[in-house]
């Protein structure tokens, strides 16, 4: 039997769920539980829906959200390790008419890339930011990331992350929001169906500021790592939902659009 006639619809029954176009047909590599393949879907289903498949170009760098373009049937740099806003920048200036975004870890974005990510919102570089928060370095063992958890262990502090020698987790949308070149920023969550439609209209609204020309978009995604967490994908969902989202809250940081205060919640998740 053939792909085509495996995704063939029974007779008297209705297709109302497919690949999208722009996802590559492919088994995913991803550990059992990862949230990479649910961001990946949603990105190729809004460039899809905008009509965007022949004029984007992706952006990724080092950590698990390198494999994208594996996924993503769309032209891809790959940039060295944080550094993919500034490679963003260059092609978006090279070529003002492609669509152009970046999809990053919290590793490689808030720690080793954060004078990337800061300056390139800062100026209001016309791109868009998928970022997956997952509060730990997923592809090189579990170590601490920016925005592990107090009390969160990591092979790096296998006691739990302490304030008073590590620090508090970084909180990247109340950052980014309070920069001048920010048109949209927003925090959503892959741990339920209801907070994954909302993160979609999260990520639609980051798209669309850019092909609008209005300036720097960016949205978070609160991911779950079972392997390096390691619990099972349940306990990982729960996790995000009980640990993560009441420190990193939901919802929607700056919209020019709606004239939104910045640096706050202005809008919380539905």
């Amino acid at each position: 039997m053939t792909k085509a006639q495996q995704a063939a619809p029974v007779a008297g029954e209705e297709l109302v769920f497919s690949r999208p176009a722009s996802m590559v047909d492919r088994a995913t590599h991803y550990c059992p539980g990862c949230h990479h393949g649910i961001a990946h879907r949603m990105v190729a289903e809004l460039i899809d829906e905008l009509g965007l498949k022949e004029r984007t170009i992706a952006v990724s760098s080092i950590g698990c959200s390198v494999f994208l373009y594996n996924y993503i049937d769309v032209d891809a740099v790959e940039a060295p390790h944080g550094r993919a806003p500034a490679v963003a920048t260059g092609v978006k200036r090279a070529r003002p008419d492609k669509f152009v975004f970046t999809y990053q870890g919290d590793g490689d974005l808030a720690s080793i890339g954060m004078a990337e990510i800061m300056h390139a919102a800062n100026r209001g570089e016309r791109m868009s930011v998928i970022f997956v928060n997952n509060t730990v370095y997923g592809m090189t063992g579990g170590q601490m990331a920016p925005t592990t958890l107090i009390g969160q262990k990591t092979t790096t502090c296998p006691g739990g992350r302490c304030k008073d020698t590590e620090g508090s987790p970084i909180r990247m949308s109340e950052i980014i929001a309070q920069l001048g070149g920010v048109a949209f920023c927003a925090r959503g969550s892959l741990d339920s169906v209801k907070n994954i439609r909302q993160a979609k209209k999260y990520m639609r609204q980051a798209f669309e500021v850019q092909t609008k020309g209005q300036g720097f978009g960016f949205v978070e995604l609160l991911a779950g790592c079972p392997t390096n967490w390691r619990v099972s994908a349940i306990a990982a969902n729960k996790r995000i939902t009980d640990e993560m989202i009441p420190y990193f809250p939901l919802g929607v940081y700056k919209d020019i659009e709606a004239d939104g205060t910045c640096g706050s919640l202005i809008q919380g998740g539905e």
